[in-house]
């Protein structure tokens, strides 16, 4: 039992303690998954019981709206993209035997799974949980007596706390680790770009988060002792946690989305059998949007009462910060093209991302332009917008990851019939689902609205709601098969190499599944990461580790 417990429970081995948070992120998933079907079922059939739940009222509906945001970001997006690849692949593809705080990153896991007991615990607190979004605007969130946001508000802002404090915690180990643990020979421009987004994304966080956490101790201040920081009737500001939370909240969206393309990266050279496009180009690119980031976050307040001055300035970083993006996801097409593809699961999940995440990218330079947000500002386009950005990002990016990289923390493949029926399953219904939103928000539908067939204007555009809630309950369903393969694989599914996907880069020279210290023998780095198809070679890969 002691050696379980230091195994699979308290472990300092960086790969258990990645699957930790792919795991419960995975299961959060589900718990998000669920709030959404059921406020989405009250959007379709308003005042009929939802299956499986019974009657929604309009604070429950709050409650599971703000709490579906919340856990689809911060706890499924967050541990899975950046704790979860990140505490797993970080040291092999850097060559490294563990992470430079093997505590620190058991602490960190612990501390991010006690936000999770303490988000799950607001659903059973008098008055339920928090419901004045996800973004907890003042001064709704600011009443401790408005039901809904009371204790369950309180916990709120803790489990936020501490899963930021979690983060936090990773990202220190993230960045010491890859400048301190590289492989002899792994110079910073032969790391992979996945060990980039990663470090990178963590960064991002470090600096942007600290406005926040001081946000969330002044809002909670507002709640307990009525301090008054965001209370008008008290002389506060509410504008001004919308400034704080935004200030994070805009490198929140490239904390989530860097891991995810360090994942294409990886994913696209291996099955198009090709040298990225553009690699260093790739990194200035990245560290160019990640200083832009800093300076677009009011493009979310167009409409907030802020001096309409600054409109134009945030218009004009909101879409300059597209450039670096799109340079970056135009060397990713690059790379694919002339190669020699093969539509892997992994691979179809990589090609859906890239192009789904298109979407949301050019959909938001609406959202960028002060003129056209006064329009869509809150409605549903913003809500496709989003999920047409973060979506992809978060599923799209961590099913690739996941079925790229099972063999290697599992030693087994998962079934690629079944991959590819849930990957179109996913794919078809995750459009079906949103293209509708983007026509509902174009007709003024707002957010929010917990009854739209009492508006005369909305009822006829009520099909649209009804069709979306059909394909979001496919698309649960459709996540049957790989819940059912991802466990079966564990135990029968077929046995790999420890390169079975021909792969570059360093976490391929390691077991399948690497033992603890990873490497039979400390690797030496001999040249870059994606030597695909080169002249001369008598195969078509050729490992870091060859001179």
């Amino acid at each position: 039992m002691k050696r379980f417990i230091r195994t699979y429970l308290f472990s300092l081995d960086h790969k258990m303690i990645g699957k930790q948070y792919l795991i419960t992120g995975l299961l959060m998933s589900l718990v998000g998954g669920y709030l959404a079907y059921v406020f989405r079922h009250q959007l379709a059939w308003p005042g009929s019981p939802v299956p499986g739940y019974g009657m929604v009222g309009p604070d429950q509906y709050n409650g599971f709206v703000t709490m579906h945001g919340t856990i689809m970001v911060f706890w499924v997006a967050m541990p899975i993209l950046l704790s979860g690849f990140g505490n797993y692949l970080l040291p092999l593809m850097i060559g490294a035997r563990d992470m430079a705080f093997p505590r620190l990153n058991m602490l960190s896991y612990w501390t991010f799974f006690l936000s999770t007991v303490v988000l799950i615990t607001s659903f059973f607190v008098p008055g339920g949980p928090a419901s004045g979004g996800w973004t907890s605007y003042p001064p709704l969130s600011d009443q401790p007596g408005f039901t809904g946001v009371f204790w369950g508000g309180h916990l709120w802002i803790l489990a936020v706390a501490l899963e930021f404090t979690s983060m936090l915690m990773g990202g220190i180990n993230f960045l010491t680790t890859t400048l301190a643990l590289r492989a002899k020979g792994m110079c910073l421009f032969r790391m992979p770009i996945f060990v980039w987004m990663e470090n990178i994304a963590s960064l991002l966080f470090m600096f942007s988060v600290g406005p926040l956490i001081a946000g969330a101790f002044m809002l909670l201040a507002d709640r307990l002792v009525n301090t008054g920081f965001f209370m008008p009737s008290a002389g506060g500001d509410p504008l001004l946690f919308q400034h704080l939370f935004w200030f994070f909240g805009h490198p929140e969206v490239y904390v989530l989305l860097l891991p995810s393309l360090g994942i294409l990266a990886e994913v696209f050279t291996v099955f198009s059998r090709k040298t990225l496009f553009g690699y260093r180009t790739i990194v200035y690119a990245t560290l160019v949007a990640g200083v832009l980031s800093f300076v677009v976050w009011a493009h979310h307040q167009f409409i907030s009462g802020m001096d309409p001055r600054l409109a134009a300035p945030f218009s004009v970083t909101t879409i300059l910060i597209s450039v670096p993006f799109a340079i970056s996801l135009f060397s990713f097409i690059a790379t694919l093209w002339g190669g020699s593809i093969e539509f892997t699961t992994a691979m179809l999940f990589a090609v859906g991302m890239l192009a789904e995440f298109m979407i949301g990218g050019v959909t938001g330079i609406f959202n960028g332009s002060a003129a056209a947000d006064i329009y869509l500002h809150d409605t549903y386009f913003v809500v496709a917008h989003f999920h047409y950005t973060l979506f992809p990002v978060t599923f799209f990016g961590a099913f690739a990851g996941i079925y790229h990289w099972f063999p290697k923390m599992y030693g087994r493949f998962l079934n690629e019939k079944w991959g590819k029926v849930h990957f179109w399953v996913t794919a078809l219904s995750f459009n079906v689902i949103f293209i509708p939103l983007f026509l509902l928000g174009l007709a003024g539908h707002q957010r929010r609205i917990f009854d739209p067939t009492v508006f005369d204007y909305l009822a006829k555009y009520q099909h649209l709601h009804v069709i979306a809630t059909f394909a979001m309950i496919t698309m649960l369903l459709g996540q049957i098969p790989f819940i059912a393969n991802f466990i079966i694989s564990i135990y029968k599914g077929r046995l790999a190499d420890r390169n079975p996907w021909k792969g570059t880069t360093l976490e391929w020279v390691a077991p399948s599944p690497p033992g603890h210290g990873n490497f039979e023998n400390d690797p030496v780095v001999h040249r870059g990461p994606y030597d695909y198809s080169l002249p001369g070679r008598d195969r078509e890969w050729v490992s870091q580790t060859e001179e």
